[in-house]
């Protein structure tokens, strides 16, 4: 994945995302369930990589996680601060994670992973399990398909991916899948995926 050109297509529409996208209400409520359900409780910090406008960094901290956010985007982490005192957003990347190794009780990757080609998932996945500690929790949210295809994205290429597949690639970076939901896709959403994983002990 081109880290600059994906930052860059996200700038161009950073006011317009945070319009559409830029609220914990303005996210599916059975997402935002599947999201608390796994990770509100977990022990130690909980890290939403790709936070985007950090709406669902500051939802889980209203469920008492000790949640923070990163995005490559500076528009995204500047809202996302001036809009929720007190979280701790940063700029970066997740495929060069500025974290210990095994310091985080949870990561959440929603819609964060769509962008990556097939043939980079692995590592980025290898970093996420590289800082989630043992037992930790990991959720991602993606589209999701009958096979791994690249799509049109209103702001730059993405891929689906069969929800088998990607647990089986969890499963290749130490993750154990614990729970997953579905969601059909409509006239205006595509079809919807989520896993909930484990890192090994």
């Amino acid at each position: 994945m081109n880290v600059d050109h994906v930052r860059d297509a996200y700038a161009s529409v950073a006011d317009l995302y945070i319009s559409l996208f830029g609220t914990s209400e303005q996210v599916h409520a059975d997402d935002l369930a599947f999201i608390g359900r796994h990770l509100a409780a977990v022990p130690g910090p909980v890290l939403d990589v790709g936070c985007g406008p950090g709406h669902i960094t500051a939802y889980l901290r209203s469920l008492g996680a000790d949640a923070g956010g990163i995005d490559l985007v500076p528009e995204f982490i500047a809202y996302a601060e001036a809009t929720h005192p007190g979280v701790p957003y940063r700029l970066g990347s997740m495929q060069r994670l500025d974290v210990e190794d095994a310091s985080l009780g949870g990561v959440l990757a929603w819609g964060s992973l769509i962008h990556y080609p097939p043939a980079e998932l692995d590592g980025v996945l290898a970093q996420l399990r590289r800082v989630t500690a043992p037992g930790g929790t990991l959720v991602v949210g993606f589209f999701d398909g009958t096979d791994v295809a690249a799509f049109d994205h209103k702001v730059t290429t993405a891929y689906r991916w069969p929800a088998d597949e990607l647990s089986t690639r969890l499963a290749r970076a130490g993750f154990t899948e614990i729970d997953r939901d579905h969601r059909p896709g409509d006239e205006t959403r595509r079809s919807h995926a989520a896993i909930a994983a484990t890192a090994a002990r």
